[in-house]
């Protein structure tokens, strides 16, 4: 458990440092015959900065669970 709240909370911590992510794809733009033309497109995948908080939030509580799971066994 304290493994997943870490993680949790750094994915959680990079979604609200950077609040998004942009790839880059490949598509054909023309096809025709031996002449083949491809562009790049960039698209970006924007991650609500609620998303971050929350994902930080449970992180904690489950570093906290895991706390105290610990000292009692």
């Amino acid at each position: 458990m304290r493994v997943v709240g870490l993680v949790l909370v750094v994915l959680g911590a990079l979604a609200l440092g950077y609040q998004g992510f942009t790839y880059v794809t490949r598509e054909k733009v023309v096809d025709a015959g031996p002449i083949q033309v491809s562009a790049d497109r960039e698209k970006t995948v924007w991650i609500p900065p609620v998303i971050g908080g929350v994902a930080v939030v449970a992180g904690l509580v489950l570093l906290a669970s895991g706390k105290r799971g610990a000292v009692t066994a």
